[in-house]
């Protein structure tokens, strides 16, 4: 079996399993962000049904989509939502601690080997821990928070390989753009995507959390990393004790195995209209840039910020040009502005 099926034949109580099957599964983790948390049909229909949260310690929730609030009405749905962790005793809630996936990871709320959903898309970043990691809709978190499980066809996988050294200035986007230049925008949809190979092996876990999150752009269920020492030392750094690491089979079957060479790729960027309408960078030539973006859940973490300032050292931003940075967590904005010496109150972060 692969990774993906070794891990939903575990949840399911089953010895094995196989692509195309439906299986209930049990989940160890939910998360929810305000956007599509409590307050979207979710508080008031558990009531409806006179359901209580199954298992409030395994519950998530962050708010960050509308931290800070940008009106009213926002202001009301973060209110709601810390108001409903409270009443349903859910401990686990966050508030202007930063992008909810880059929050789950920091706060070792994610474990190897686990089932985890989440009311955003980019929940597949955690298969960079070797978990099953996937994004669902309101109503169906409806039925994991009463239940604490849900039904799920076990995907297909398409198997990465990726040998080879990274040139510098190739970074971890890179990789996640020839990946997805290669399968389509849409040629992974409700597929695995199991990345591994040498290239791998030799990645930081911020590097591979950015790989992971992007599987998602390709249509992908999920995202998959096997588990090795980096992703061990990791979560022992993180207080992370547990799970249920596993690989893929030799004789694991793939609906598709894709080798790459990783040393001869260049910094490249995905072009209008579609993420994968992949480019090498230094083909784009006579695009005027008016503004910048460093930051969020894929490329915000504290690699990305050194390299970024590694590149502008001794330089300034042209005339012209807006560069917004928005680091991944409150955690790395106050690590990054440490090592500058301009440390910010974390009260002031968001």
């Amino acid at each position: 079996m692969t990774i993906s099926e070794k891990i939903l034949a575990r949840a399911s109580g089953r010895s094995s399993v196989k692509a195309g099957e439906i299986v209930w599964a049990k989940v160890d983790k939910a998360m929810m962000d305000d956007i599509l948390g409590p307050r979207v049909e979710i508080a008031e229909k558990l009531k409806l049904l006179g359901a209580k949260v199954w298992n409030p310690d395994r519950v998530t929730i962050i708010s960050d989509h509308y931290t800070p609030p940008a009106n009213a009405k926002q202001a009301e749905i973060v209110k709601f939502t810390r108001e409903w962790a409270c009443e349903n005793h859910v401990e686990h809630y966050y508030e202007f601690a930063g992008p909810c996936h880059q929050v789950m990871v920091e706060k070792g709320r994610v474990a190897p080997g686990e089932v985890v959903v989440g009311t955003d898309s980019h929940t597949c970043t955690y298969g960079a821990l070797g978990a099953f990691a996937t994004g669902i809709g309101s109503t169906e978190m409806l039925g994991v928070l009463a239940t604490g499980e849900i039904w799920l066809k076990v995907p297909q996988t398409i198997r990465l390989r990726f040998d080879g050294a990274l040139q510098p200035g190739v970074m971890a986007k890179d990789v996640a753009l020839r990946a997805i230049g290669t399968v389509g925008h849409n040629g992974a949809t409700y597929k695995a995507m199991e990345f591994c190979g040498s290239t791998f092996r030799s990645m930081i876990m911020d590097e591979r959390l950015c790989v992971a999150n992007m599987a998602v752009e390709a249509g992908a269920k999920n995202g998959l990393i096997p588990y090795d020492s980096i992703t061990q030392a990791y979560l022992r750094e993180l207080g992370v004790d547990g799970g249920w690491p596993c690989e893929s089979d030799p004789d694991a079957v793939y609906c598709q195995d894709l080798h790459f060479d990783a040393s001869a790729l260049e910094p490249l960027c995905a072009c209008p209209h579609e993420v994968d309408n992949v480019a090498p960078v230094r083909q784009v030539t006579d695009v005027a840039i008016h503004q910048a973006y460093l930051g969020s859940c894929t490329g915000g973490r504290y690699h990305d910020l050194a390299q970024a300032a590694s590149l502008l050292r001794g330089r300034k931003i042209a005339k012209g040009i807006r560069l917004l940075v928005s680091p991944a967590s409150r955690e790395i904005t106050v690590a990054a502005s440490a090592l500058t010496g301009r440390l910010t109150d974390p009260r002031d972060i968001c």
